[in-house]
C-alpha cells in the first residue's frame, strides 16, 4: 500500500466529521492501489471551506478550485485525461449553494467522476451561517432568530438531474463510508456520496443522526421510483428515519465517451480533443 499521509498539520476541530471522510478515503485509495489503480492516476479537486483541507492531508495529485467551482475543473481534468480517477470534494454550501448549477450539469452530463459532499448543514469555516440543507429554525450567525427557509433535498435533486450513482453516509459510519466510496469511485459515470459530516463546533448533530439512521436493506438501486421514495423519506427537516447506503445506480454513456468518441484509443481520443480545441 502506498503511503498516503502528508506532513501537513491537521487543523480540523477535534471531533470533526471530516476525519471519518479522510480516513475512509485513504483506506479506499490504499486498497485500490493494492488492486492495481496507481495513486499517481488519482486527482482530488476541492472547493473552499473546511472540507477543502482534505487535499492537504492525502498524498495524491490535487487541485484547489474557487468556491462553488469544484466540478468545472474536475470535468476538464477528466475530459483531457480520461484515464485519470477524479474525485471532487465539496461542502454543502460549496456544492448545493454557490456551485449548484455546476453540480447539476456534471450530473446531467454523467461525467465520470466521484463527488463526495461534506454535508454538515452549516458554513463552519465562516463560523456558523445557514446553508441550503440547514433546517427551518436553524439559529446561526446570520439567522439569530432562526431560518425561515425550507432546506433542499440534494439527493432528490441529483436523481432528477441524471446522476447515475447516489449514496448517503454519516461520519459515525466508517465501514459503510469505505464501502460506498469504493463503489462510487469504481462506478463509470457521475457518482455522488452525500456524507452527513458533523460540525461539532457550530452544529453538533451526532446524537440526532445516531438515533435515526439505518442501513438500506432489500433495496433495488436500479429502480428509479424506489430510489426516489427512499430519498424522500427524510427531507432534511423532519424527524423521520434516515436511510444510509446506495439509493440509485445505473449504467449510461459518460460525457467523455460522448464528447471524445466511444471505442477510441487514448491516442485517438487525444487527437480528437486537440482537434475540438483548435476548432
Amino acid at each position: 500500500m502506498s503511503n498516503l499521509s502528508t506532513v501537513a498539520t491537521n487543523t480540523w476541530c477535534p471531533g470533526c466529521g471530516n476525519f471519518a471522510i479522510l480516513n475512509a478515503l485513504k483506506a479506499v485509495l490504499g486498497s485500490l492501489s493494492d488492486e492495481g489503480l496507481p495513486v499517481e492516476n488519482v486527482v482530488l479537486v476541492s472547493g473552499i471551506g473546511c472540507h477543502a483541507k482534505i487535499v492537504d492531508y492525502i498524498n495524491v495529485n490535487s487541485f484547489y478550485s474557487l468556491h462553488g467551482r469544484v466540478f468545472p475543473p474536475a470535468t476538464a481534468i477528466k475530459v483531457a485525461k480520461p484515464a485519470l480517477t477524479v474525485i471532487g470534494h465539496a461542502g454543502d454550501g460549496d456544492a448545493y449553494g454557490e456551485g449548484l448549477e455546476h453540480l447539476i450539469f456534471a450530473a446531467k452530463r454523467n461525467v465520470d467522476m466521484t463527488a463526495i459532499i461534506h454535508n454538515n448543514r452549516v458554513y463552519g469555516l465562516t463560523t456558523g451561517q445557514y446553508t441550503p440543507t440547514s433546517p427551518v429554525g436553524y439559529k446561526g450567525r446570520s439567522t439569530p432568530s432562526g431560518t425561515k427557509e425550507m432546506p433542499i433535498n440534494p439527493l432528490e435533486l441529483m436523481l432528477s438531474s441524471g446522476a447515475t450513482f447516489l449514496a448517503r453516509g454519516t461520519s459515525h459510519g466508517l465501514e459503510l463510508l469505505k464501502k460506498m466510496f469504493k463503489e462510487a469511485i469504481l462506478h463509470k459515470g457521475f457518482s455522488l456520496v452525500d456524507v452527513l459530516q458533523v460540525c461539532v463546533t457550530y452544529y453538533n448533530m451526532y446524537e440526532y443522526y445516531d438515533k435515526r439512521v439505518y442501513e438500506l436493506k432489500d433495496h433495488n438501486p436500479s429502480d428509479y421510483d424506489q430510489a426516489a421514495k427512499k430519498i424522500r423519506e427524510w427531507d432534511y427537516n423532519k424527524d423521520a428515519p434516515i436511510a444510509l447506503g446506495v439509493f440509485y445506480k445505473k449504467d449510461a454513456p459518460t460525457f467523455e465517451e460522448n464528447f471524445t468518441g466511444r471505442g477510441l484509443s487514448e491516442d485517438e481520443r487525444r487527437k480528437k480533443i486537440d482537434a475540438l480545441i483548435r476548432e
